[in-house]
């Protein structure tokens, strides 16, 4: 199977996943700021620069890992919803993450509630679980973070610990390849 360097193109009933553009990056960093987003992905983020940073290595992934990040666009309106995927982000956890591809997403708050999440999850996994050779998938979640707790298990993820990560409590879930 050849390595992928550039996300692929997935569409689904109502949503794009589709690679990072620059024109992006505005949206981006509205999503980070909301308060209702921000207080699971580590904190608000009002900072350009360290919002760029992020921004900048999802289309790397794709190029050194062959898998990676995508955009979530809502197919009527054009708008970014969020973004998925997974990533290698060299969490500095104790214990550390276990080598595998992790499992991340966030959605702006206009996009919540409306299945989206599910959706773009759904996608992203029968993407990974066709194109990568890995026994399984990992992800991290505040224990706080209910709806992604939920989304989580409603696509096979189990809780197998509880970590830390920046001094807080942080659960570690898992999910077998479906092929």
């Amino acid at each position: 199977m050849e390595r992928v360097t550039i996300a692929p193109r997935i569409e689904t009933d109502r949503l794009i996943l589709r690679e990072f553009r620059r024109e992006d990056f505005d949206a981006y960093c509205a999503m980070l700021a909301q308060p209702d987003v921000g207080h699971f992905i580590g904190g608000v983020m009002t900072d350009r620069t360290a919002a760029w940073e992020k921004f900048t290595r999802a289309p790397g992934f794709w190029a050194l890992l062959g898998y990676g990040m995508w955009i979530v666009e809502e197919k009527a309106s054009g708008r970014m919803a969020g973004n998925i995927g997974f990533g290698d982000f060299q969490r500095p956890m104790k214990p550390p993450l276990p080598d595998l591809p992790e499992g991340a997403w966030v959605f702006d708050q206009w996009a919540h509630g409306k299945g989206y999440a599910s959706e773009a999850l759904a996608a992203a996994l029968d993407w990974a679980d066709t194109n990568l050779n890995y026994p399984k998938y990992c992800c991290i979640i505040s224990p706080d973070n209910e709806p992604s707790i939920t989304l989580a298990r409603k696509f096979g993820f189990v809780e197998t610990r509880r970590s830390l990560f920046k001094d807080e409590d942080i659960l570690v879930f898992e999910r077998p390849v479906f092929r």
